[in-house]
């Protein structure tokens, strides 16, 4: 059961338009690929695109630096706002606003 060839003529509109979509498709692919800095590969997974690695290792390092500055700066936030906290919630903290409050109300009471 041979393709005839009013077969093969009727499918070879729909091959060929197959064909440009895939190959469009790749090309798209490829281009958002090194558009946004991902290694282009080839068909074993090995990387094409960029060639010279070492900038990008530059940056990474670059980031893994300023990654760890940040971790060291939330760290203290964290230590400060712990400290915070225990002040606010310490008992004499509690004494030295109910002081205030009566010194408060008792110049409201001489002033009237």
């Amino acid at each position: 059961m041979a393709l005839d060839y009013l077969a093969i003529e009727a499918l070879a509109p729909v091959l060929v338009a197959g064909t440009c979509i895939a190959t469009a498709g790749w090309v798209f692919n490829n281009w958002l690929r090194m558009r946004h800095g991902y290694p282009l590969e080839n068909s074993w997974g090995k990387t094409l695109y960029p060639k010279g690695d070492t900038e990008a290792q530059a940056r990474v390092q670059l980031l893994t630096q300023e990654n760890a500055q940040l971790r060291a700066e939330i760290g203290s936030i964290k230590d400060r706002l712990a400290s915070v906290e225990r002040i606010v919630t310490d008992s004499g903290y509690d004494v030295a606003q109910q002081i205030e409050g009566l010194r408060l109300a008792r110049e409201e009471v001489t002033t009237q």
